[in-house]
């Protein structure tokens, strides 16, 4: 009894099965203490002595049967059985319910971009393996998109895919969040609640800025990631979980690492393999595809209103195009876009002083009339395209805008088939 008791305080089982008559503890006072110390366990009794009113309070405490001697070996293992696919049921119940009060909006992936392609590949070979994937990239670049790409790709598609970032909460809370807590483990645990690992096992768990993990919450993932084994807040016991991580950070982790503000053995943990997303101002032609995706079939936007936003540097990314085009659609008359329902910092124009397209340096000009906001606009084509000695791809890269764009800007302005040197003469003084 004493070694049965040991080992449910350090392991979890799905199924015990105990008699009634036993030295010391009885089998109503093993139940007790299997509830207490593992409430979703099942446990049948086994009894020579069966009366209805044993049978009855064994079912108060949480039996899942009462199995009379004498009894055929085939009766007690069907019984198991269904114990046992009870205990799972009962798991996935829990694991659907964590995953539905989770579970944002599916945003498919849209990109035809070279850089998309690049990410797209990488998906499609990493989400099958089973390993720890770092997703590295701006905020508002679709990190969470990746990695549930990354797990509709792998053999736990079918399984829950949970995500937590580590900005929303305290490191008390974050650890309750992950590893779970007992009741009575701090002020305001009313009840035993299970963390998202538990929650996760089999599936997926996503960790979103984990850079910003604290150090000791760092060292209790690394035992999680080393062996699969964790203990609740408030707990002894050791609990198994089977969870493939993806993590998530905008940060340079490996600068982390050198400043001693990340653990090494973690990083190098999660990075088994890093994936890196690009900023959306990299992705040329990929700005009319998410603006169409976005604004739905209803809806449609004028020309040189998608131009204005194929030329917008976006160092929002994604997540401020979003929030652009929820703008305008509140402001917009008749399901139709302009210039005049986009606000003033994406009309204004960007001033990029490297080939990344990064913005450096931002003027915040006003919008004007058409005529002076083209002339904004052809003095920034002439400038990048002088500086970049006449290559397109290098000056649309810069821009912020496809190639496509940008030939069509150079025919709007008469500046295609011109050389730099010229270019600067015609442009504006």
């Amino acid at each position: 009894m004493n070694d049965a008791l040991r080992l449910l305080q350090d392991r979890q089982f799905d199924v015990v099965v105990s008699d009634m008559a036993m030295p010391g503890l009885t089998g109503l006072d093993l139940l007790q203490r299997v509830k207490e110390l593992s409430p979703e366990c099942e446990v049948i009794l086994l009894t020579g002595e069966g009366t209805v009113e044993t049978a009855v309070q064994a079912m108060k405490l949480g039996a899942y049967d009462f199995l009379s001697k004498p009894f055929s070996l085939a009766e007690l293992e069907t019984l198991i059985q269904k114990a046992y696919e009870r205990r799972r049921l009962s798991q996935e119940n829990r694991q659907l319910k964590a995953v539905l009060e989770r579970s944002q909006p599916k945003v498919p992936m849209i990109g035809e971009s070279l850089a998309m392609q690049d990410v797209f590949k990488l998906i499609a070979k990493a989400g099958p393996s089973d390993k720890a994937i770092l997703v590295q990239g701006e905020s508002g670049t679709g990190k969470e998109l990746v990695a549930r790409a990354l797990h509709e790709h792998s053999s736990r598609a079918g399984r829950p895919l949970i995500s937590i970032n580590c900005t929303a909460l305290t490191e008390t809370l974050l650890e309750s969040e992950l590893f779970g807590h007992e009741k009575g483990a701090f002020t305001g645990a009313i009840a035993a609640k299970p963390g998202l690992f538990e929650l996760a096992d089999g599936g997926t768990l996503f960790i979103d800025e984990i850079g910003e993990m604290p150090g000791v919450m760092q060292a209790k993932l690394l035992r999680v990631l080393q062996d699969g084994s964790m203990r609740r807040v408030g707990s002894l016991q050791e609990r198994r979980v089977n969870v493939r991580v993806i993590t998530a950070t905008n940060r340079d982790l490996a600068a982390e690492v050198a400043a001693h503000r990340f653990r090494e053995d973690l990083y190098y943990r999660i990075n088994v393999m890093s994936l890196d997303l690009p900023p959306l101002r990299i992705r040329s032609g990929d700005i009319p595809l998410l603006v169409n995706h976005f604004l739905g079939t209803v809806w449609q936007i004028a020309p040189d209103a998608l131009r204005v936003l194929e030329t917008y540097n976006w160092p929002g990314n994604i997540r401020q195009l979003i929030n652009v085009i929820e703008r305008a659609k509140i402001l917009a008359d008749d399901h139709f876009i302009t210039t005049d329902e986009l606000p003033a910092v994406v009309l204004s124009p960007v001033v990029a002083t490297s080939t990344t397209g990064s913005a450096s340096s931002i003027v915040p000009l006003l919008p004007v009339d058409d005529g002076t906001l083209s002339a904004i606009e052809k003095a920034r084509v002439v400038d990048v395209m002088q500086k970049q000695k006449g290559n397109k791809s290098r000056a649309a890269q810069v821009l912020g805008v496809s190639r496509r764009s940008l030939y069509r800007l150079l025919e709007k302005y008469g500046l295609d088939g011109v050389s730099p040197a010229a270019e600067t003469l015609n442009s504006p003084t």
